[in-house]
């Protein structure tokens, strides 16, 4: 398959792989060196969410959180897979789907093959995202059930807040990269437009993601929230 790509979509396609399956574990070194990023900064929220949780004895809103979390995890997997019928739907729509987007003057898509890998890679971008959601729901359900596990009454309580919100991070941390998925997915769209509006888009989605995780009004919010949380627990 490679053989049939030009140099220029080869080093395109190569850069997307490396942003696409590089990025968190970067920006978790960055994280670590420059000490903030929204991801890194909500696990400290977290674990002090679910160690309060444990001291109290009516749970309600907090399983009301959850459950709102779940929800959103469900629409976004569902709507992921929706978008996933439609684009397999062109893949495999065969000759018919091609003419149609050759056709298009602002489409590149030279010849059939590198079309279906175009379409190929959206797909997959999708489909990782879709399974993230699947396993975030997944966690979330059991994390739901921890906290219902918790004695209402126990001198243990910041133990039991610290085993649920080792559930509970990587469910999260599983619904941020289905969500992050979207980005990519878009930046592997470009590539129908040329080599260069892929390069182009996805350097834009890292700097995009990059920029929310460290640089924007929320980040330095949760940052500050973190900080004023850790001064609490000194």
């Amino acid at each position: 398959m490679l053989a049939l790509l030009k140099p220029l979509d080869i080093a395109a396609l190569g850069l997307f792989a490396f942003c696409w399956l590089a990025y968190e574990p970067v920006l978790v070194r960055l994280a670590r060196r420059n000490g903030q990023a929204i991801n890194t900064d909500m696990h400290v929220i977290r674990t002090a969410w679910m160690g309060n949780m444990a001291r109290r004895e009516n749970r309600l809103v907090d399983g009301a959180l959850l459950g709102n979390v779940l929800n959103s995890a469900s629409f976004f997997a569902s709507s992921n897979l929706i978008l996933i019928a439609a684009v397999a739907s062109a893949l495999f729509s065969g000759e018919t789907a091609f003419r149609s987007a050759s056709s298009l003057v602002v489409l590149k898509t030279s010849t059939r093959a590198l079309f279906e890998m175009q379409l190929g890679l959206v797909l997959i971008t999708l489909a990782r995202g879709l399974l993230d959601y699947i396993w975030a729901i997944r966690q979330l359900n059991y994390a739901i059930a921890a906290i219902g596990a918790v004695p209402s009454e126990t001198d243990r309580s910041v133990e039991f807040g610290a085993v649920i919100a080792r559930l509970l991070n990587p469910a999260l941390s599983s619904f941020n990269a289905g969500a992050r998925g979207y980005y990519f997915a878009l930046a592997a769209a470009a590539w129908l437009f040329g080599p260069l509006p892929f390069v182009i888009a996805t350097v834009g989605a890292v700097v995009l993601l990059l920029w929310r995780q460290r640089g924007s009004r929320a980040a330095v919010a949760i940052a500050d929230l973190r900080r004023m949380i850790e001064d609490e627990g000194d």
